[in-house]
């Protein structure tokens, strides 16, 4: 008995490393084509993109055909979520207000803290596009005027604390 246990077990641990292995590039390619899309929704219109990190973090600098920085797009991270960590990819114009957001990864509760995708979008209650983050964006709880999430206060707060990160960087980056 010990020996047949040990024989499927070896051969299970075999087949799960063969499939991680195959499923890993696909998987890999299908995150960058996400972020790709995500870096071109978030931006105002441009003509050429140019990659870029400040401080570890990854940036897409966007320019008109002038070659004058119009936008940049931030992978920005917020570790204050309630389900784990929120990223997000935000785009700033060339003034630094918020041009668009858009969620690539989240461990927020189903229903409640994933509204973060949509709440925070121009035309919803917690409408953040077009504000600028100079002054930095709390939840109105905290004495800010975002709107949080109803039931998700926490998530609203993590949103707001990645979108201040975004900027800092966004601010290192500047206009050139």
């Amino acid at each position: 008995m010990l020996l047949s246990l040990t024989l499927i077990a070896v051969v299970a641990a075999f087949a799960l490393a063969f499939v991680s292995k195959v499923t890993e590039e696909p998987i890999a390619q299908a995150q960058q084509a996400k972020k790709e899309a995500a870096v071109k929704a978030v931006l105002p219109a441009f003509e050429k993109l140019e990659e870029a990190e400040i401080d570890g973090t990854s940036c897409t600098k966007a320019f008109d055909a002038q070659g004058q920085m119009v936008g940049m797009a931030i992978e920005a991270k917020s570790t204050k979520g309630f389900g784990g960590d929120l990223v997000a990819m935000v785009g700033f114009d060339a003034d630094g207000n918020i041009s668009g957001y858009q969620i690539l990864q989240t461990a927020e509760t189903p229903g409640l803290g994933a509204k973060a995708g949509d709440w925070f979008q121009e035309g919803s209650k917690g409408n953040v596009i077009g504000k600028n983050p100079a002054t930095p964006l709390q939840v109105s709880k905290d004495g800010g005027d975002v709107d949080a999430i109803s039931g998700s206060t926490i998530t609203s707060r993590a949103f707001c604390d990645l979108i201040n990160n975004a900027y800092q960087i966004f601010q290192k980056g500047g206009i050139e």
